[in-house]
């Protein structure tokens, strides 16, 4: 493996540790804008990092290991997937690893870190909020799996820059009707998995509707900071793995330095786009009352299991 290899690995960490936040003040600048505001800035989540990072640790009385470990774990766990995910290249140190299941298991060890770390608390919020998120994730992990499969038939494969690989030289399979049934379906498990509206309002403040926020309230300082990070990141990546998969175009397949920098260029492009869709659509969507949730998706599933019989019979297999 060249350096160029190596390289590739180290961009794709490096631009979602310091993107993710810039994206997530970005989709915030875009809804401020549409609803009429000035908006904080495109960095302001950055200086929220700063300004938490330069706190005291402070752990709530009578949490143990689950508490203190999950906001580490949590950035640990999607700076593998950012590693794993072909992002910018398929041609990577770490690409015979980075196998569909494995990326989805690392996902789902983040959301059940935090879960945990929410009944650590021994609060009600904390409580309520973690057995929303497992409500939400049972649904939402059998949907990744499903819609990224679906692709993964015709690629012989569920090497995720194998599938890529694949779309880069097969644009057709895209197009296809497992390909845009997998998208639909994969669209609505990042939203879903994110914690973005209709399934959960990330700016909300109304204890009775948080997910996400009702397992961190407890957090403060460097802790609160990781476990934002985290979720910054986690968005990247999902909506870079989105990009890749259904939108290729651009990806580096082989080790060139040129390949590399183009690859980047256009990911940064793509991931942003997506996220002032996002950001635009998020303004005229209202968020979904708790027990319609298990229905959309289980519509996202759904779509998800006609995207691998469509892709099966169509494969010939």
């Amino acid at each position: 493996m060249s350096a160029a290899g190596y390289v590739a690995v180290a961009g794709q960490i490096a631009v979602v540790v310091g993107g993710a936040p810039l994206l997530t003040g970005l989709m915030r600048q875009v809804r401020a804008r549409m609803e009429g505001r000035a908006g904080a800035g495109v960095l302001q989540p950055w200086r929220d990092t700063r300004k938490l990072l330069r706190k005291e640790p402070i752990s709530a009385i009578g949490t143990g290991p689950a508490f203190r470990i999950a906001p580490a774990l949590l950035v640990a766990t999607t700076v593998v997937v950012a590693a794993l995910v072909p992002l910018l290249s398929t041609d990577t140190p770490v690409a015979g690893r980075a196998d569909l299941i494995l990326v989805v298991a690392l996902l789902a060890l983040g959301t059940v870190a935090l879960a945990l770390a929410g009944l650590d608390t021994g609060t009600a919020f904390g409580g309520m909020g973690a057995s929303r998120e497992m409500t939400i994730a049972a649904l939402v992990e059998p949907t990744l799996l499903m819609s990224v499969f679906a692709l993964s038939i015709p690629a012989g494969s569920t090497n995720l820059p194998a599938i890529v690989s694949g779309a880069v030289h097969e644009p057709a399979r895209l197009a296809s009707p497992a390909g845009l049934l997998a998208t639909a379906a994969l669209g609505v498990a990042v939203l879903a998995e994110t914690g973005r509206l209709p399934v959960d309002n990330p700016s909300t403040h109304l204890e009775l509707t948080m997910v996400h926020e009702a397992m961190v309230l407890e957090y403060a300082g460097p802790d609160l900071a990781l476990v934002e990070l985290g979720a910054h990141m986690r968005l990247t990546v999902l909506l870079g793995l989105l990009a890749s998969l259904f939108a290729p175009w651009g990806i580096a397949t082989t080790a060139s330095a040129s390949a590399l920098a183009v690859a980047l260029v256009l990911f940064v492009v793509k991931v942003a786009l997506l996220g002032v869709v996002l950001a635009a659509a998020e303004v005229f969507w209202a968020k979904l009352r708790l027990f319609r949730v298990p229905e959309l998706l289980a519509g996202s599933f759904l779509l998800a299991l006609l995207a691998v019989t469509s892709s099966y019979f169509l494969s010939g297999e």
